[in-house]
């Protein structure tokens, strides 16, 4: 049978979990999870756990963070004047925000702190610093092809 390697492109179904027990994302209910293995798509211990699987294959994989979303970076905390809001804006502790760098991308923020004249945002991913579990099925293997076209 063949067995999932670096460039095949792969479906998955999964449960992720925390060690906590609390699930952050299952494909339940939904289309398996599609990627090449070994493309940048996936996090890197969720590639490497796939890597071997053979369809219809279930495992359990561990994953600590520095192989997931990384540690949390104090450098990712981001002090922001509160004068630079909208004026109708009330930033609240916990509040999804999304802001954009100097180059026009935008990302994803949480407010950690309201001060008084300023907010403090954290762009950290939200399961950075988390070890993850994940419980993984095998649904489908398509091979890397060996033919380069010209």
């Amino acid at each position: 049978m063949q067995q999932a390697n670096n460039g095949d492109k792969v479906k998955v179904h999964y449960h992720g979990r925390l060690r906590s027990g609390e699930t952050f994302d299952s494909s339940q209910g939904r289309e398996p999870l599609e990627f090449e293995i070994g493309a940048g798509q996936m996090i890197k211990g969720f590639d490497e756990g796939v890597k071997g699987m053979q369809v219809g294959d279930k495992k359990t994989v561990e994953i600590g963070a520095d192989e997931a979303y990384g540690q949390r970076e104090a450098g990712n905390l981001i002090e922001f004047p509160k004068d630079q809001f909208p004026p109708n804006m009330n930033p609240e502790v916990g509040q999804q925000l999304m802001l954009s760098n100097d180059q026009g991308q935008q990302f994803p923020v949480v407010v950690a702190e309201v001060k008084e004249d300023s907010v403090v945002l954290d762009a950290n991913h939200p399961l950075a610093g988390q070890d993850l579990i994940f419980d993984i099925e095998m649904v489908h293997i398509e091979p890397k092809s060996r033919i380069i076209m010209p």
